[in-house]
């Protein structure tokens, strides 16, 4: 052992180079993230039509509310069309559809897919903010007074309804 340190006492030991080390709770704090916008993404029941889906989604088109909101709570007047009003409520349980494309406060979204079973509606959409992309899978259908009710899951018999804002409706009654 004597002679096996004397022999590399002169010989330079190769050393790795320097790491960064990342502190647990930083990733913890990005998947937090994550998963945050992706349960929001869900939460708000997002829709957006694309391609040859855009005839089976016509009715989804519009800005939408949960059920119970005041419409000019969260949209203020764009001309013919809605917009959030600024300052947006990140968390504000509405979204817009118009064309192919989606939008929520917090998230732009695009269709991948729809396929309709049982009468719902089944939505694969790709969902971007400026943290992170996520896949999103939707459970939404139309019902007979206009509004409409997301599904968190096939099993799930009522859903939570969503209903339609109008320009109109935002103009008279803003506060």
């Amino acid at each position: 052992m004597v002679e096996d340190a004397a022999r590399n006492a002169g010989s330079e030991v190769p050393m790795e180079p320097a790491r960064r080390i990342e502190s647990p709770s930083r990733h913890a704090s990005w998947a937090r993230l994550s998963r945050s916008l992706r349960s929001t993404a869900i939460g708000l029941g997002l829709a957006v039509a694309a391609g040859p889906a855009t005839a089976g989604l016509s009715g989804y088109q519009g800005a939408w509310v949960l059920a119970g909101r005041d419409c000019a709570e969260v949209y203020a007047s764009a001309g013919r069309s809605l917009s959030f009003r600024k300052p947006i409520d990140l968390f504000a349980p509405a979204f817009i559809v118009s064309g192919q494309r989606l939008k929520t406060p917090m998230a732009s979204c695009r269709i991948k897919a729809v396929r309709t079973v049982q009468g719902r509606d089944h939505l694969d959409l790709d969902c971007a903010n400026a943290v992170a992309v996520n896949d999103v899978k939707v459970i939404m259908a139309a019902t007979p007074d206009g509004n409409l009710t997301r599904y968190y899951s096939d099993e799930d018999p009522t859903g939570i309804a969503y209903r339609r804002c109008s320009a109109q409706a935002s103009r008279t009654s803003a506060k």
